[in-house]
């Protein structure tokens, strides 16, 4: 008897959308970033395809400044697991309530950063977009 795989299978256009909803990036968006041979119906129908082809996979990442292995790699569940933990009074979670936790840095500050980074490129993207609407008037 063979296992079932397809629970384990990458779905590279679930990842981008979820990708591109955690970025705060609408499809019309994505799809001006991509070019003019891009529409927001074509983003739709990509992040629909199990299997997107690298070159694809390398716009896209550029487009949201992420690497196509983040892509190809995005495990939600594990996103989800991993923050959950710092609320977890067992396993991993633990440790960050432990005596023994001498962390050289705040983790809420790097989540603050990181949050602002994402801000900063998410501003960025819209200003060059706003530059591509004005250039196609």
């Amino acid at each position: 008897m063979t296992t079932s795989t397809s629970s384990e299978q990458v779905h590279h256009g679930r990842n981008i959308k979820r990708l591109r909803e955690m970025l705060g990036i609408k499809q019309e968006a994505l799809a001006l970033s991509l070019g003019e041979d891009w529409s927001q119906k074509k983003v739709s129908r990509l992040e629909d395809k199990e299997v997107i082809e690298d070159e694809v996979l390398q716009a896209i990442g550029k487009a949201l400044h992420i690497t196509p292995e983040a892509i190809k790699n995005f495990d939600e569940q594990a996103a989800v697991n991993y923050f959950n933990s710092f609320h977890d009074s067992s396993g991993a979670g633990a440790f960050f309530s432990s005596s023994n936790y001498n962390c050289t840095f705040n983790p809420l500050d790097k989540m603050v950063e990181l949050y602002e980074r994402m801000l900063r490129e998410k501003n960025e993207m819209i200003e060059k977009l706003e530059r591509l609407l004005q250039d196609r008037k």
